[in-house]
């Protein structure tokens, strides 16, 4: 099966929203230090190019977790493949999403991380896609709101391609 790749949001577009997310929790955050977590590997080009742009003190750590496979809808299981390098006990977390689609994922991981007892836990998606809701999870921090397609770039791929694509383009099949 081909597939074409079509732009929803363009590169300037995220790279203005990411400023302006930044400056938003960097607002939020201000006189503290923020420990972001990144949800690997999607997450990761966001989280760099977020980071960059944030004015407080940042601590980076990462987060592997899966909940899809090679097709293009949730597998329905959320597997953690690599776990925090430290711990977040009392600390300011954000956690940092490319996509939030079912929420299945974050709801999970939205729980394990309150059982550790962070001072305060948030999340930024840089998509959100409320539509494909199945578990409902407060996300604080929104990139843009986007409908239910298949979209790849700006670290979200199909079958592990299409990520350092730097929009967020619809994926057709031919």
């Amino acid at each position: 099966m081909a597939e074409k790749v079509s732009v929803l949001i363009a590169e300037e577009e995220v790279n203005a929203r990411i400023r302006e997310l930044a400056a938003i929790i960097s607002k939020d955050y201000e006189g503290k230090q923020l420990h972001l977590v990144c949800v690997l590997k999607g997450g990761a080009y966001f989280m760099i190019e977020l980071a960059k742009y944030i004015t407080v003190p940042v601590v980076i750590d990462f987060m592997s977790v899966s909940s899809y496979g090679s097709g293009t809808t949730s597998a329905g299981r959320v597997k953690i493949l690599k776990d925090l390098d430290e711990p977040v006990q009392g600390k300011d977390v954000l956690i940092v999403e490319d996509i939030v689609d079912s929420g299945r994922t974050l709801s999970c991981l939205k729980t394990m991380f309150e059982s550790r007892e962070p001072a305060s836990l948030s999340i930024c998606t840089l998509l959100d896609k409320p539509s494909r809701r199945e578990v409902e999870v407060d996300v604080e921090y929104v990139g843009f709101e986007i409908p239910d397609a298949f979209v790849v770039g700006c670290g979200l791929d199909f079958d592990q391609r299409y990520r350092n694509f730097p929009y967020v383009g619809v994926v057709e099949f031919e």
